[in-house]
């Protein structure tokens, strides 16, 4: 072949060779860019997750051993308190813990506070202790008293179930004349918890005040038998309350306070609850802002409700539409009396529930 016909050829394939090699080049470039780009979504996916993951797992403390308590079948168990947030502290449109909904609400919720019973040795602070015991007297001591208290009755459980993820509809039930031809009875059943309190009676009303009832207030002096699976919620006004609890569940040995009392009570022992005289004398100070000599069940079952429930619905509250003060059950002509003791101020307490109301942190019927 001639020389001058091989140096074209030569040139040809060298010019072939160079394209080949680019093209290469510039696929390898372009799997290294996308195996690239796959890690970093690969990368961003995982610490998402990670992120995600720790959001949302509660964190558990381990009890101390001598704390450590084996629930029995039915034992009480109570939701944990759910701290104030700037976000949503449950699962609901609105929840009662959220801050910054209300500057009027945030003066007065305080929500380290415990409203029930324990057992611990913590339970009360000496202040608290002091002002309750002052309000009626009694013999013994809290510690004493408590210790075979709960020999009787189990300590609470706490319900470790994260908040955010729960929706505790509530509905608190008065006893009030305004009930009657209101047809909330439907209502009130239909929340998850049914609070009711005192001598409340539900059989020949249920169109106007339900038949449901999970927990039910009362002392002593207001006592009642509960149907099975229903919480006896006790507000001690004096150390002798707490006394007649443990007696009532068992021996029925005390049959007097201030006055003659139900000595037997049929409950169920664990399922009952001992409303903390610290939570109290939060509600006196805190809500009730001193009016009154202490501050009514009906109040104190509200507040309760704040701090155990994201959503509380009041029936039953005021007077009638005559202006009448009187149970549901009763016709009487002398209603209202009970306003003008001194022992709780009805009129103060109402404009507390109306506030509540008009703040959105619970929706009042009537």
């Amino acid at each position: 072949m001639p020389v001058t016909a091989a140096v074209p050829l030569n040139l040809f394939l060298w010019k072939i060779h160079s394209k080949v090699q680019f093209v290469l080049t510039m696929m390898l470039r372009r799997k290294l860019y996308l195996g690239a780009l796959l890690g970093a979504i690969l990368f961003l996916m995982i610490a998402a997750h990670t992120i995600q993951k720790a959001g949302v797992v509660p964190i558990t403390v381990s009890p101390s051993h001598h704390n450590v308590r084996i629930p029995t079948k039915n034992q009480t168990e109570l939701h944990p308190i759910t701290e104030p947030t700037r976000g949503h502290s449950c699962s609901c449109k609105s929840c009662i813990a959220d801050m910054g909904v209300s500057e009027w609400f945030d003066q007065h919720y305080d929500h380290k506070q415990q409203p029930y019973f324990t057992g611990r040795d913590d339970d009360i602070d000496p202040a608290s202790l002091k002002w309750w015991l002052s309000l009626q007297s009694s013999d013994g001591t809290i510690k004493d008293v408590t210790q075979e208290m709960f020999k009787i009755i189990s300590p609470p459980l706490e319900d470790r179930t994260p908040r955010q993820n729960q929706c505790r509809k509530c509905a608190v039930v008065g006893n009030s004349g305004n009930l009657l031809k209101s047809k909330h009875g439907a209502l009130i059943d239909s929340h998850s918890t049914v609070i009711r309190m005192n001598k409340a009676i539900t059989v020949g009303y249920e169109e106007d005040v339900g038949n449901r009832t999970t927990h039910h207030f009362m002392y002593p002096e207001s006592a009642i038998d509960l149907r099975p699976g229903i919480h006896l919620v006790l507000l001690p006004f004096k150390l002798k309350d707490l006394q007649w609890l443990s007696s009532a569940l068992s021996t029925g040995e005390i049959k007097v306070t201030y006055m003659r009392v139900k000595n037997l009570v049929e409950a169920d022992k664990d399922k009952v609850i001992v409303v903390n005289p610290a939570f109290f004398k939060y509600t006196y100070d805190k809500w009730a802002e001193h009016h009154g000599r202490y501050p009514s069940t009906g109040i104190v079952a509200i507040i309760f409700a704040l701090h155990l429930c994201d959503e509380v619905s009041v029936f039953g509250y005021g007077a009638d539409e005559q202006g009448h003060w009187h149970h549901y059950w009763e016709h009487n002509r002398n209603a209202g009396a009970f306003r003008k003791t001194g022992v709780h101020d009805a009129d103060f307490e109402t404009e507390v529930i109306q506030r509540l109301n008009a703040e959105g942190k619970i929706k009042l019927y009537r």
